[in-house]
């Protein structure tokens, strides 16, 4: 079955996240994503909060920028999420942004090696292995959970350049792809994915999620094209949608064709009703998905 989920954008204050929380968990929404975007909001934090205030929704972070992150810490924060909701939390990490990367002091000079050493560390650690490394970047001295996850915990990578979708491919359970991503270039994704795990020998599932930017109501077109234009992707065919259920599940559905196992609805920046896009895609998206 296709995963559905929606975004809490961080635009949002904080302190607005539990009324959507609880509203995801109450109408049957699958997945509720949040971002750690410098300078907003913190993806452990809200993840954790989200999780406490909920009963049955997977909340996913997509990502966790692993410049910002001791990779032990990041292993002891997954795994403590893990063992308080047992197969609700999903982690998703990645290079960052990296103009805020370089605000904070932390923007690495090779980010696909950063990444590479960070993804093998961190899966062998809530895999509870004890681990010594010295790479360019990660380094652990005979390093081990004590609470390791009880069962094996995915990691997700958020990526886009050629070089780090087949990282994603050969290091990580699965990938994230952005919503400036159209069905063409989820083909394109799958592939140098593929490529990746051809080359590692890795034959489990992959599981790719995508978010899709999504308006709906009277000034839905006008409000996309507008993040569109802002994004400089305005005339990339097949990008975001805008409309009803109908038009919406349509655009899932080709995404999906794709190869997306899981699309997130991601509402405009602008948007004026969050509670009511969370419902809408609960609600009225979500039965005409298959």
């Amino acid at each position: 079955m296709t995963g559905l989920g929606a975004v809490f954008r961080p635009q949002l204050p904080p302190e607005r996240l539990r009324a959507l929380a609880r509203l995801a968990d109450d109408t049957g929404l699958d997945e509720l994503w949040l971002w750690e975007d410098c300078f907003l909001e913190g993806g452990i934090s809200t993840a954790a909060a989200a999780l406490a205030w909920t009963e049955r929704v997977r909340v996913g972070v997509g990502l966790l920028p692993v410049p910002l992150r001791n990779v032990a810490v990041t292993a002891m924060e997954a795994a403590s999420l893990h063992r308080m909701f047992p197969g609700r939390a999903i982690v998703g990490v990645g290079h960052g942004v990296q103009d805020w990367m370089g605000q904070v002091g932390a923007r690495a000079e090779s980010p696909v090696t950063l990444l590479r050493e960070y993804l093998a560390a961190l899966r062998a650690l809530l895999r509870g292995e004890r681990v010594s490394t010295e790479g360019r970047y990660v380094r652990l001295d005979d390093v081990a959970l004590d609470w390791p996850p009880f069962e094996p915990a995915e990691v997700l990578a958020g990526v886009t350049g050629p070089r780090s979708l087949r990282l994603s491919g050969e290091s990580a359970d699965g990938t994230i792809l952005t919503a400036v991503t159209p069905p063409d270039g989820v083909r394109r994704a799958r592939r140098l994915i593929d490529e990746g795990r051809a080359a590692a020998g890795r034959t489990e599932p992959h599981r790719i999620v995508v978010y899709l930017l999504t308006a709906t109501g009277p000034d839905a077109s006008a409000r996309l094209r507008a993040e569109l234009t802002a994004e400089g992707v305005a005339d990339v065919p097949e990008l975001g949608v805008a409309g009803d259920a109908k038009d919406v599940a349509e655009a899932v559905g080709r995404l999906v064709e794709a190869g997306a196992g899981t699309v997130v609805l991601q509402p405009t920046a602008d948007e004026p009703d969050p509670e009511g896009f969370v419902r809408f895609a609960a609600e009225q998206v979500r039965p005409l998905v298959p």
